[in-house]
């Protein structure tokens, strides 16, 4: 998919610094059945067998968990302290893979995700992981639409 068919059908662009913008950028898209994060495979991501490198579907499913937990809690920054990823199958380069992040379970301090990841139709992964709430937002972070980063 280009970046003009995603945007015409709804997706946002995520451009963020730091690590994850050596990978990204990563698209968002808001519906009636949820929050879905999403990236273009490109060459960038290619190991050594012509598909998407496994680090690069994690990366991919921290970032998007961790983003949809900020925003579950309002903002409030969060850190993975675990994340698990079962691999299913294998995303090709040029696809655009998503997932769907989900809250199973929102503490004072902590906040427990899944997702599960596609490309296409054909599951890719699943991911389950806890976030801790480290304190109050830092200015840094905020934008000027007032949404998570």
């Amino acid at each position: 998919m280009t970046p003009d068919q995603l945007r015409a059908d709804g997706w946002t662009v995520r451009e963020i610094g730091g690590f994850v913008g050596h990978v990204g950028p990563f698209w968002r898209h808001v519906g009636p059945h949820g929050t879905r994060y999403g990236f273009v495979a490109d060459e960038r991501h290619e190991n050594m067998l012509g598909v998407v490198q496994g680090g690069m579907l994690m990366t991919f499913a921290d970032r998007a968990l961790g983003l949809e937990a900020w925003g579950v809690m309002g903002g409030r920054p969060s850190v993975t302290i675990q994340c698990n990823t079962q691999f299913i199958s294998s995303a090709t380069i040029g696809a655009f893979v998503t997932i769907a992040p989900r809250v199973v379970r929102a503490m004072r301090s902590l906040i427990f995700m899944e997702g599960t990841m596609f490309s296409g139709d054909a599951v890719v992964a699943h991911v389950q992981g806890t976030w801790k709430l480290v304190g109050p937002r830092p200015v840094k972070f905020q934008t000027a639409q007032g949404d998570a980063p």
